[in-house]
């Protein structure tokens, strides 16, 4: 059974940083894509960023660019999110899904691509 458990949300001031982490289980962890998708009630998912299964390869959505850093270590089977400079627009409910890849290369942020989501961890940003 497969699991992605997020850690790391909460609130905080507009230009503070956060850390989230996803623990995977059930699953050969760097035989996955992974992403981190973020949703706002009422609003649509919104792919935030993504990462090759052995991380040399990355993609991130223009609004995050210069201020978000994903990374995994598959030694862990953890995946990461580094937000620095954050702002209130980036308020949302921010998920981590994982898609089975037969080789390494690029990567897709976009949701409909992701077989298996963790539940979410809720990030606030105060203005």
């Amino acid at each position: 059974q497969v699991q992605l458990v997020e850690s790391g949300g909460g609130l905080v001031q507009a230009g503070g940083s956060l850390r989230l982490s996803c623990t995977a289980s059930g699953l050969t962890f760097s035989a996955y894509n992974m992403a981190w998708i973020r949703q706002v009630p009422g609003k649509g998912r919104e792919g935030v960023s993504c990462i090759g299964r052995i991380g040399r390869y990355t993609y991130y959505v223009d609004s995050v660019k210069g201020r978000f850093t994903i990374s995994r270590d598959n030694a862990k089977n953890t995946l990461y999110l580094q937000m620095n400079s954050l702002k209130p627009e980036d308020t949302a409910m921010y998920s981590c899904a994982a898609v089975l890849v037969s080789t390494d290369g690029y990567c897709s942020a976009s949701s409909d691509r992701y077989t298996y989501w963790g539940q979410g961890t809720q990030v606030t940003v105060t203005s």
